[in-house]
């Protein structure tokens, strides 16, 4: 008995002793990966839609490339679709029918607000709440615990490309959140790198669009209505 006790008594402590170690010498780097402190406190469109999100991570990559080169590479991605370019066999593990594309696909880019993409057979559902070509696409969840947003700033050397990830765990206990602090999180960093240099690679041998006048500008679609019906895009 005494051993048992020494032993759980062990485990917890070094859970402990590795979460604070985590929390102060490396979260802030994981979660934060390749922004700016100007990135990471600025407003980007989805937050409003989880304001109390419980984990925010804020990714970013410069990109040698317009904002309208980068954009197809984003309203094409998804399961059974374009991919997530990113390391596809650990997403395939998943089930999730990732298969990451190397050109841009025509018949995955007529994409609209409210669009419907599962995330494989038990994943969660993810809806297209903010689509402004080319700055902003953001998904959120059918069950209000994800919103993952894209953003798109262009600057004298490309476009900044920023991911954020707002994520809920209300239900979730202490050994819940423990195991997605110390393992999610730094495995959702080492997945979110690859894709978003992934993407740079693709855009920055994407050829420029073909310039267009005497066009309307194009606006944002909305409003994004949580509960609304949805349109699920077909594989």
């Amino acid at each position: 008995m005494r051993t048992a006790t020494a032993t759980v008594i062990g485990i917890a402590s070094a859970l402990t002793g590795l979460a604070a170690g985590y929390r102060l010498f490396a979260r802030t780097k994981c979660v934060t990966w390749g922004s700016t402190v100007e990135e990471v406190g600025r407003v980007m469109p989805g937050d409003d839609l989880l304001p109390g999100a419980g984990t925010v991570t804020t990714r970013a990559i410069t990109v040698a490339a317009t904002p309208e080169q980068i954009w197809p590479w984003l309203v094409q991605m998804g399961p059974g679709r374009g991919g997530a370019y990113t390391y596809d066999w650990i997403e395939n593990l998943l089930g999730l029918n990732m298969h990451s594309a190397d050109e841009i696909l025509p018949r995955y880019q007529q994409l609209a607000v409210d669009d419907e993409l599962r995330m494989g057979a038990s994943g969660p559902a993810m809806r297209v709440a903010v689509l402004d070509s080319p700055h902003a696409f953001v998904l959120a969840s059918t069950d209000h615990h994800w919103v993952w947003a894209f953003g798109l700033y262009a600057t004298a050397d490309g476009t900044r490309l920023i991911s954020r990830n707002r994520i809920a765990l209300p239900d979730a206990g202490l050994a819940q959140r423990l195991f997605y602090m110390l393992v999610m999180e730094p495995g959702s960093l080492i997945m979110e790198a690859k894709m978003l240099r992934g993407i740079k690679e693709r855009a920055e041998r994407t050829p420029p669009p073909a310039p267009v006048t005497n066009v309307p500008a194009q606006q944002a679609q909305s409003p994004y209505v949580p509960d609304w019906p949805t349109r699920t895009l077909g594989r």
